[in-house]
């Protein structure tokens, strides 16, 4: 079983999307465990205070270290979790990081906010730091949830057929090739003959070349890295 611990101000986000498919499925299938906390249970002050101002002035607030650093200590435990902080500065969120992470016992997701976060949680805490994309969110609430999504869907069982997995979009390298249901004719629009005629091995070949085509057309960045 896969264990995800979500670490937050605002843990109302999480439940109503966890709740949900496929991610409600693979927790009643034990595949996942997903627990979500609220930083602010692991404050010092009255006040539960998660922020404070920068030293060396600066606009906004910056989440504190101590509430970060000990309630990874408690959620931890003894376990060996990786520890991933989410932010815009991390490396960049692929596919190839979703199927590592799938694979990993627990994982542990510090949602970044405000201004952002200590560095030293940066530094001293995480194991590394994950960015959904090359621009800013208000917090890394909603990129944790890309994260779990993505990563849960990978472990094995919970999806209910293997093959599902077998080809999909960013596998190669290549966006996945155009799919079609019934009716066979849509207001004029035709599904392409290859895909009727049952014969197996032009389908896999017009895959194929659809999917180059479709990569060169919509991200052709894709190719460059090949």
């Amino acid at each position: 079983m896969l264990r995800i611990d979500v670490i937050t101000i605002f843990p109302r986000i999480f439940p109503d999307i966890l709740s949900e498919s496929i991610l409600k499925r693979a927790q009643e299938k034990k595949k996942v465990k997903i627990s979500v906390h609220d930083l602010r249970d692991f404050t010092s002050d009255k006040h539960r205070s998660v922020d404070d101002k920068p030293f060396g002035g600066g606009p906004g607030m910056v989440l504190m270290a101590q509430p970060i650093f000990d309630c990874v200590k408690k959620v931890k435990g003894k376990t060996k979790a990786k520890v991933i902080l989410l932010c815009p500065s991390g490396k960049k969120f692929t596919q190839q990081k979703a199927r590592e992470l799938s694979k990993e016992k627990h994982l542990i997701l510090i949602c970044g906010h405000y201004e952002g976060v200590d560095e030293r949680v940066r530094e001293h805490l995480a194991d590394e730091s994950i960015s959904i994309g090359d621009y800013v969110l208000t917090g890394g609430e909603i990129p944790a949830l890309v994260i779990i999504d993505s990563v849960t869907r990978l472990v094995p069982g919970v999806l209910g057929k293997s093959e599902s997995l077998s080809v999909e979009s960013f596998d190669g390298n290549l966006l996945e090739y155009p799919q079609y249901t019934r009716p066979a004719n849509f207001r004029g629009i035709n599904v392409p003959d290859v895909l009727l005629s049952g014969h197996h091995k032009a389908i896999e070949s017009w895959r194929k070349a659809q999917s180059l085509q479709k990569t060169k057309k919509l991200r052709p960045d894709l190719l460059k890295s090949k």
